[in-house]
């Protein structure tokens, strides 16, 4: 058997263990070759076609290492593919690249986007498609993690770390603020973990002046700083989105932590100051859990497609790999639930969610 595999959207920490654990998994276990198609399904557009037969060699050594070997996109939509002269559908052209690399399935890597778009291209290809979930974000649906994000989490927690002294150092209100696209899950775990004063994530909406009113509490205990975090997606004062837009014309978020920060200024008159981590909560050596779970999704996954059973997303639940539809867990986004164990823990701890 001839074994695909990409790694699709946002890079993250992690990715390299799973490629890894698919070569190995499908040599040792199987006997399948493996054929790594770079840059996602961009790949598959390019030609010659950019893939690259996967052996245990040329995977040794890379379970420690951030990003990808495969390198990965998150634009590029095949159905709707930018162009000089507007977007063009360009699905047949992938689906010629596969079907020219001779592949009996396929291994995707990505988050509901990514997995969403392969399954698409899946259906209308006939492919034999196995979906591995990878988000920092972790809202992807039907598991409790998905591969990348303990690395986001032990980076901004080791940022609230930091920030904890020069705050300290300084009587000044210091703002984080971190990724997480829709969802406040790692504001909130690296907020809990790093005992953070206040976290503001979308999902709990937040008064301004509540914010203000810990941060003035704590001034009256004697602690003349307090350590804030906060999601990039959550609303300012005005109950906006705050974004910008790249060269390209894609649209980020970003910039809500300058805004919070200079309200807390204006309302309380500390002395405020901003982080803002981006993409250093993609990079770097993922930490043990993201190589632990990796390595269990590409064994996982390589087995499911020696069954036979396609159309399935591996996902980690209850301490244990299970299986999936893969269109249930892409239409089911996992947000923060507002009365979940963390939050009520949270609060428990005496943190504020400006509510």
């Amino acid at each position: 058997m001839r074994l695909g595999i990409l790694t699709s959207g946002g890079d993250c920490a992690g990715l390299n263990a799973v490629i890894r654990a698919v070569v190995l998994r499908a040599a040792r276990g199987y006997g399948f070759e493996v054929v790594g198609i770079h840059e996602a399904t961009d790949g598959l557009l390019q030609r010659p076609i950019a893939a690259t037969v996967l052996t245990t060699e040329s995977v040794r050594g890379i379970l420690f290492q951030g990003g990808t070997i495969l390198r990965t996109t998150n634009r590029g939509n095949p159905f709707s593919y930018p162009t000089p002269d507007g977007p063009r559908d360009r699905s047949q052209e992938v689906l010629e690249g596969y079907r020219a690399l001779g592949l009996d399935a396929l291994i995707g890597v990505g988050g509901d986007g990514s997995l969403a778009i392969l399954r698409r291209l899946a259906v209308l290809g006939g492919w034999n498609l196995v979906g591995i979930p990878k988000t920092i974000d972790n809202d992807l649906g039907h598991t409790e993690h998905a591969v990348g994000f303990n690395t986001a989490v032990a980076v901004a927690t080791e940022a609230v770390d930091r920030l904890h002294v020069t705050a300290a150092s300084h009587n000044r209100v210091m703002v984080l603020e971190v990724m997480g696209r829709d969802a406040g899950h790692i504001a909130l775990t690296a907020g809990v973990a790093g005992g953070a004063d206040v976290i503001l994530i979308p999902e709990i909406p937040y008064d301004i002046d509540k914010v203000c009113a810990k941060i003035e509490e704590r001034r009256q205990m004697g602690r003349n700083f307090s350590l804030v975090v906060v999601a990039e997606s959550v609303r300012s004062v005005s109950g906006e989105v705050s974004t910008w837009a790249d060269a390209h014309g894609s649209v980020r978020y970003g910039g809500i932590g300058r805004l919070i920060a200079d309200e807390i200024a204006r309302r309380t008159g500390a002395e405020t100051r901003v982080t803002i981590l981006g993409h250093v909560q993609r990079g770097g050596s993922p930490v043990p859990l993201d190589r632990v779970i990796g390595s269990a999704f590409g064994v996982a996954a390589v087995d499911l497609v020696a069954q036979g059973r396609f159309d399935r997303m591996v996902a980690w639940r209850n301490r244990r790999v299970v299986d999936v539809p893969l269109a249930e867990a892409v239409a089911s986004c996992q947000r923060v639930d507002p009365d979940d164990t963390l939050v009520h823990t949270a609060r428990g701890l005496g943190i504020s969610f400006g509510d």
